[in-house]
């Protein structure tokens, strides 16, 4: 059974040193808030797994959180290069980061391979790519046919984040809106904390694509409404375009972006305080 918690609390007692975490979401339901939580808490030695991972691992690399990535494409969506994730590959500021590359669809056999509790997934890809010379991924030969096939190592985070719109008061979450991996990467995982928008009495299927994580599958549930920002959650929140396109000219500066993130994260109580400052910024 999940249990309600602040997110203070989830992040603190379920994201230790060292953790492997994936924060998954596909555009939206970008757990931004719990990336927050983390760097607020100073978490180090994390190895971050995201299939796309964007703005919000930029931040936590650039906090010197990170000391590994697993991930499948990398860059600020719309706009260009993650210049934290840039600047500690090239020049290991603030730490140097190791890396572990695949494809979309490698990843995503991954944390399948992980929810089945098998030791690996096995996908028609990674043919004329690089990747094969620099990742995790192996050759075998289809027993049946003689296919050749890539095979790649099941993900198993020690935690798995996610954002969604509703939970219910026993702990059931419900998701809907563009599909990504977050079931997947939930069930594959040794516990999630999931951030909500709202906790109500009974959840209501009210957009395409509704997912339910039944109470069991999920550790602990935070309510925090806004949690996805700068992302969004559909039915509650817009994305905010404007926000992406800043933070190419904040993320390129070092100073820059260590000023940014003290006054808007590290010197901010929770998200709600972090909401305010965006809104007063966006305002002023």
């Amino acid at each position: 059974m999940a249990e309600i918690v602040s997110l203070a609390d989830a992040v603190g007692d379920l994201v230790p040193d060292g953790a492997t975490v994936a924060m998954e979401g596909f555009t939206h339901l970008i757990p931004f808030a719990a990336g927050h939580e983390m760097i607020r808490q100073q978490k180090k030695d994390l190895t971050l797994a995201r299939m796309t991972p964007d703005v919000i691992y930029d931040q936590l690399i650039g906090m010197g959180c990170a000391r590994g990535l697993i991930f499948s494409w990398g860059g600020n969506p719309g706009v260009g290069s993650l210049h934290r994730f840039r600047d500690a590959v090239e020049h290991g500021h603030p730490r140097a980061i190791e890396l572990e590359e695949h494809s979309h669809a490698g990843m995503a056999t991954r944390y399948a391979a992980g929810a089945s509790g098998l030791p690996f997934g096995v996908l028609r890809g990674y043919a004329g790519s690089d990747l094969l010379a620099h990742t995790s991924v192996a050759r075998i030969t289809c027993p049946f046919t003689g296919e050749e096939l890539a095979a790649v190592p099941a993900l198993r985070p020690d935690v798995t984040v996610i954002h969604a719109q509703q939970a219910d008061r026993k702990g059931n979450v419900g998701m809907w809106g563009i599909s990504g991996v977050q079931r997947e990467a939930v069930l594959a995982a040794r516990s999630s904390i999931v951030t909500v928008e709202e906790v109500v009495d009974e959840l209501t299927a009210t957009g395409p694509n509704h997912v339910m994580l039944p109470t069991w599958t999920v550790t602990a549930v935070a309510p925090v409404p806004g949690g996805s920002h700068p992302s969004y959650s559909m039915g509650f929140t817009t994305r905010d375009n404007a926000f992406y396109t800043e933070w190419d000219g904040i993320s390129r500066d070092r100073d820059t972006f260590s000023a940014w993130m003290r006054e808007f994260v590290v010197d901010t109580s929770d998200h709600a305080a972090y909401l305010d400052k965006i809104s007063n910024h966006a305002n002023g």
